[in-house]
């Protein structure tokens, strides 16, 4: 008890002045994912490899795996008494201001390769995914950006996602997901016995139909039309329409192809969010309404590498208390269930359900004290889940 109150007071006296952000640089980490074309090329030059155009997927399921690996886990917070001031610290801010250009930066380059007629189809289908792992990477900076009050992070949160066409995310995350995350009501939440592959198609259709809904009830209050760029998913399409149409005419038809293609990068974002809350339910008060998120409602890692190159996405549970936070003054919270690995690892995992299943499911069931009847299920699978694991419908 001594030793606690020593540490508590220790924690109070820290200041700016006394205290460093031991993560401090490397969050300019996440600045390598949008230069993933640039290095893909550099690497094909000088090694003569071409299975380098496929630097992006290597980046991210490859050497970011193996990095949380071997450089662990990171549990600690930054103390109280500094968050404030580590929040208006606009260096952090940079940091994703500086995926943006680069982003788009990349974005031409590889329109500029597409077009030279120096890539065979396998070199250029290599490059486009390279450009949708940049793409859907960006859509995590936008997920960050948009969180936030100010008008130009805002913006910049959509001119990120404009690369894959996602731009109704910037509605359903923040006025869909996070008001009912952890429910059976939440296309973005998945549930106990839904492998990835059957939640893609219902997080993608029901996620899109949310922001619609969402956005014509908005519309709707203020008396204007749903047809018009007011829609901010309208206004949001238009500006990939334009994207798109810029490109296609200053480099050619032939990038049409690959900027479609390069833009099925949102999946990696649809992969996150199965992760994100898999089975996980808030349960409902006595008046039918859900009780409030909870940390026992997002699945958390403190692993580092994935987190710097996330910007601390993986903190998630402090994230739903507290949206508006910035990424580096998000805080592990010990009641939040832990994954096995970062995210970029778990990614690899959802993507075979029986590894997954073999993984995460004892996991659920040891975070719901073998009580699964309050998990989240998948409906058709819920007799069948439940008398395995010896408890009734």
């Amino acid at each position: 008890m001594e030793a606690a109150t020593h540490s508590q007071t220790a924690e109070s006296e820290l200041t700016p002045a006394t205290w460093r952000d031991p993560k401090r640089y490397a969050w300019l980490l996440g600045i390598v994912v949008p230069l993933a074309p640039f290095l893909a090329w550099a690497s094909v030059e000088v090694t003569g490899f071409d299975f380098f155009w496929f630097f992006g997927p290597l980046l991210i399921f490859v050497a970011f795996p193996l990095l949380d690996i071997a450089i662990g886990m990171d549990a600690t917070n930054p103390p109280d008494s500094v968050l404030k001031w580590l929040e208006q610290d606009r260096y952090y801010r940079w940091c994703t201001y500086l995926f943006i250009p680069i982003q788009y930066a990349g974005l031409v380059f590889a329109c500029w390769l597409w077009s030279s007629g120096d890539l065979s189809v396998v070199e250029s289908l290599g490059l486009a995914v390279t450009m949708g792992v940049v793409g859907g990477i960006a859509i995590n900076t936008a997920h960050e950006l948009g969180h936030k009050r100010a008008n130009m992070e805002r913006w910049l949160s959509r001119i990120a996602l404009a690369q894959t066409g996602y731009g109704h995310f910037f509605i359903e995350h923040n006025r869909g997901h996070h008001v009912r995350v952890a429910t059976p009501e939440d296309p973005a939440s998945s549930r106990l016995g839904e492998s990835f592959w059957a939640f893609l198609p219902r997080t993608v259709i029901g996620s899109l139909r949310s922001a619609w809904g969402i956005e014509c009830d908005r519309l709707d209050r203020m008396g204007k039309s749903h047809w018009t760029l007011r829609n901010d998913i309208l206004s949001a399409w238009a500006m990939t329409i334009a994207l798109f149409t810029i490109l296609t005419v200053v480099f050619g038809l032939v990038v049409l192809p690959y900027l479609l293609l390069q833009a099925l990068g949102f999946v990696l974002l649809e992969v996150v969010n199965y992760l994100e809350h898999y089975g996980l339910l808030r349960q409902k008060k006595e008046d039918g309404r859900y009780e409030r998120c909870l940390p026992e409602h997002s699945w958390n890692s403190n692993n580092v590498a994935s987190n710097v190159l996330l910007y601390h996405l993986q903190r998630h549970s402090d994230h739903h208390a507290n949206p508006t936070r910035r990424y580096q003054a998000l805080r592990h919270v010990d009641e939040a269930p832990q994954l096995p690995t970062g995210y970029a690892g778990m990614i690899v995992l959802a993507w075979f359900p029986p590894l997954w299943r073999r993984v995460m499911d004892p996991r659920l069931l040891e975070h719901y004290d073998d009580d699964l009847t309050r998990a989240n299920i998948q409906p058709r699978a819920r007799r069948r889940i439940l008398a395995r694991n010896g408890a009734g419908a």
